[in-house]
């Protein structure tokens, strides 16, 4: 039977890689993206050996490990005393005991490879959903620029606003966590010659700052906070901070942070938002993944990964099922799925993960390829007996 058409609204990670993935098995893909084009935002990501395993699938994962920093460990380090409360090995004992390596790199740089990874046309900017509608027969798209699209299944990767989640479950906003995370790249080469850890998270009670490099010359430093603010204007998406406000909310840490505060040139901020676990992620021809379905704050790291997880196993179930058979295959894909990322969602939740010399083989070690699939749950009948 014909390869179906399919339609991903979202071209942010985990649009890409199920883009890309779906490429490399055959079907007939278009990426709509609302943004007039891609920029190299300030921003950078960790990339665990469960994203490096498909990021081999789709042909990146030399290119990263030459572009990217590899550290040999993540620290957990106290805020005042700069005691190392946790050392979790990366580096060579990811390779062999996780299957690929851990690294960092700038999120801009990595996605602008997964997108060099697709085939030439595959994105449509400038595609702001306004409506969807599934009329049984085919998926129709209308995006705000007058334009109608159609295809055979659509794939709501549209973040944690999503049009298609909307669609599916009804208007209603995420939920504020009451936390801000603060952001910074800039050229390492501002800190002096001071060595800095590679990776490393610095906790107190109530907030933390998470610093690492974002390119294998190391030339390159970001940093992430997670801090408490009572209140954020709904739909702002970013707001300007500044060093005197880093100053104040990480007051009496210790020289290494008060050292990256001096040295940022420029800082932004980011409400945290999240979602309770939905009763569904797909209906009929229209099916959902990454931050449009389990939205959480990034204090795993794995926000990103998640999102691109969902799209190896969603390709993995279409193929498992035949892609004809959408409705077996999106019911697979959530019970393959549904369970891991409620739990990540939960330790992102409440901010534990590598706090302790904890043992990160169930996230670093899963291989979405070769993990055995779990059948559906039977829904229960409500046919009533004539």
């Amino acid at each position: 039977m014909k390869k179906p058409r399919i339609a991903i609204v979202g071209a942010g990670l985990g649009g890409t890689a199920a883009a890309a993935l779906m490429q490399r098995a055959g079907y007939q893909v278009r990426l709509y993206e609302q943004a007039p084009a891609f920029s190299r935002l300030g921003a950078g990501i960790h990339l665990g050996p469960n994203v490096m395993k498909i990021m081999r699938r789709i042909g990146c994962e030399g290119a990263l490990n030459e572009m990217g920093s590899h550290p040999d460990y993540w620290f957990s380090r106290d805020w005042k005393s700069g005691e190392a409360i946790a050392q979790i090995p990366l580096g060579d004992f990811a390779v062999k005991n996780y299957g690929a390596s851990y690294l960092t790199v700038h999120r801009g740089d990595f996605h602008e490879l997964m997108t060099q990874a697709l085939e030439p046309g595959t994105i449509a900017f400038g595609k702001c959903l306004k409506q969807i509608e599934d009329t049984g027969d085919e998926v129709r798209l209308t995006f705000t620029d007058g334009t109608v699209e159609t295809a055979d299944i659509a794939i709501g990767a549209d973040g944690v606003n999503s049009r298609i989640r909307e669609h599916l479950l009804g208007a209603e906003p995420p939920r504020y966590t009451g936390y801000v995370a603060h952001r910074a790249v800039f050229p390492a080469s501002r800190l002096g010659t001071d060595p800095f850890d590679l990776c490393v998270k610095w906790w107190s009670e109530d907030r933390h700052m998470m610093v690492y490099y974002v390119t294998s010359k190391r030339d390159e430093i970001y940093y992430v906070t997670g801090v408490p603010q009572a209140e954020w204007p709904q739909g702002q998406s970013v707001a300007p901070s500044s060093r005197d406000e880093m100053r104040e909310a990480f007051a009496g840490y210790h020289p290494s942070v008060q050292k990256l505060i001096d040295a940022t040139p420029e800082v932004t901020k980011w409400p945290l938002l999240e979602r309770d676990p939905l009763p569904l992620w797909s209906r009929g021809r229209l099916v959902l993944l990454g931050d449009a379905c389990h939205p959480m704050k990034p204090h795993m790291a794995q926000g990103a990964a998640m999102a691109i997880e969902d799209a190896a196993m969603l390709v993995r179930c279409l193929g498992e099922t035949g892609a004809n058979d959408y409705a077996s295959a999106f019911a697979l894909y959530e019970a393959n799925r549904a369970e891991r990322a409620s739990k990540v969602q939960l330790v992102s939740h409440n901010n534990t993960w590598l706090r302790t010399n904890e043992d990160p083989a169930w996230v670093f070690a899963y291989d979405v390829f070769n993990e055995p699939l779990k059948a559906p749950k039977a829904k229960e009948s409500t046919a009533v007996a004539a």
